[in-house]
């Protein structure tokens, strides 16, 4: 790469050049298959950033932002002639003030030790994706990532305050603040939220947190039908009832659990659905009761609910751990786990998760659904070799369909994992089902006033 040497002497080991160091950044959680960058540059300083962008954007060399590289669409592959940046240096919590809520930390900060720290001062940051352990705030801002307490606190961007962030041109800009509220113009902190790395680097976040619920209590519900479960969840939230967390598991799931890490389910039970209560201390017993009181009303085969800690963190880590679970559980080396991430309203759970999985069996994927519940947020697992190209054609036609239902009932193709090189067309298909297919338009206009050469994250949300 032209001039790449006169940055290396002038930045020292924020950039590195050496195939054999480079092949980590090649690929991320996804199944696209890696490329080698021209270069990975692993700045220190905002400064550093700045240059950076600044000598990419004067020779139009692409730039890939990487967080953790937890990404399962492909937003942080890098493309031909790109260079990475990745943000792993930017990893210090540098102010926490509960008396006027909210942390401002840099965007390398992985989310569970965030909230490790912050649990020293009796809060939390809510946002909660099943890869928080190696998940940054940066990557999770960029994808606007929700995760498993999102039925109560909902996704990233109603925990963001503000952002300083660096623009192609090496500009540095502050958009929003540490107040709850401002008007102060057009709200570009917002657009930045679920930008997928489009529009600029982040290189602080000001977030919002929270005092940890003061207890919480675990309902575990089994049932034999698929429609139970979103018609359970769906009159939980009618009636008021709103979990911290609903979450769901399929048989295939509880399987890939007990083998993988010996987590023991009832054998004739089809679908789990795990509803967490938050509550003061003297309300928990009745705000469970009430909660198991509804849910049963649905036939489950078998419902309880639990106060222990031990058991709850247990069954915590074993849901987030289920795609996980997933892969170990593939028939050889070469096959993945292709996961969707479709969303509908709680009203249209059950007709979205009979058709889905009616779809599936038609199709005769071997796949397992588990998600999200609380928000609608259904995860499709399919088994596929992405190696053959009639296979992932198949698969591409039965995403293509699920995006359809999910459009239909008035949700949309992506949830929370982004779009990046997977989505592209189910985006484009989203719209077009809402007529709205100018909205591309609007979305090339806004990346053209941030980065006009277009070297941010080439390829990806739209070609």
């Amino acid at each position: 790469m032209p001039g790449i040497s006169s940055l290396k002497a002038e930045l020292g080991d924020a950039i590195i050049t050496d195939e054999k160091e480079m092949i980590p950044y090649m690929s991320d959680a996804s199944y696209f298959p890696g490329q080698m960058p021209e270069a990975v540059c692993i700045p220190n300083t905002v400064d550093q950033v700045s240059r950076i962008l600044r000598f990419c954007n004067d020779n139009d060399v692409p730039v890939v932002v990487r967080g953790g590289g937890t990404s399962l669409t492909g937003a942080s592959i890098p493309v031909e002639g790109s260079v990475v940046l990745s943000m792993a240096r930017f990893d210090r919590i540098l102010e926490i003030r509960t008396d006027d809520k909210y942390a401002v930390v840099e965007p390398g900060v992985r989310l569970d030790r965030l909230n490790s720290e912050l649990s020293r001062y009796g809060h939390f940051y809510p946002p909660d994706p099943a890869s928080s352990m190696a998940a940054t705030v940066g990557g999770s801002i960029s994808t606007n990532a929700g995760g498993l307490r999102a039925a109560m606190y909902g996704t990233t961007k109603n925990w963001v305050l503000g952002l300083e962030v660096v623009i192609p041109n090496g500009k540095v800009l502050w958009l929003g603040g540490k107040t709850l509220k401002r008007t102060s113009g057009y709200d570009l902190t917002a657009l930045f939220v679920g930008s997928e790395g489009t529009l600029g680097v982040i290189t602080k976040a000001v977030l919002k947190i929270w005092p940890l619920p003061e207890a919480r209590g675990r309902i575990s519900a089994y049932f034999d039908r698929i429609e139970s479960v979103g018609l359970a969840t769906a009159e939980l939230k009618k009636r008021g009832k709103v979990p911290m967390i609903a979450e769901f598991l399929d048989r295939i799931a509880m399987d890939s659990l007990e083998h993988t890490r010996g987590i023991r389910f009832p054998q004739d039970a089809e679908y789990l659905l795990l509803v967490d209560i938050a509550s003061t201390r003297e309300s928990l017993k009745r705000e469970l009761e009430e909660a198991v009181g509804i849910i049963g009303e649905f036939s489950p085969s078998q419902i309880s609910y639990t106060t222990d800690r031990e058991e709850m963190e247990r069954m915590y880590a074993a849901r987030k751990g289920a795609y996980s679970s997933l892969l170990e559980e593939r028939k050889d080396s070469s096959e993945r786990v292709i996961i969707g991430d479709v969303v509908v309203p709680a009203s249209r759970l059950p007709e979205a998760l009979r058709r889905i999985r009616d779809l599936i069996r038609e199709r005769g994927f071997r796949a397992s659904l588990f998600g999200h519940i609380g928000d609608g947020n259904i995860h499709i697992n399919l088994y596929a070799d992405p190696g053959k190209r009639e296979v992932m054609e198949e698969v591409d036609r039965l995403q293509l369909e699920i995006g359809r239902i999910a459009v239909s009932l008035e949700g949309s193709v992506s949830a929370e994992h982004g779009i990046g090189m997977e989505k592209i067309g189910l985006l484009r298909e989203e719209l077009r089902m809402r007529d709205s297919e100018y909205v591309i338009d609007i979305m090339r206009a806004i990346k053209a006033t941030f980065d006009p050469k277009g070297i941010l994250n080439r390829g990806k949300v739209f070609p």
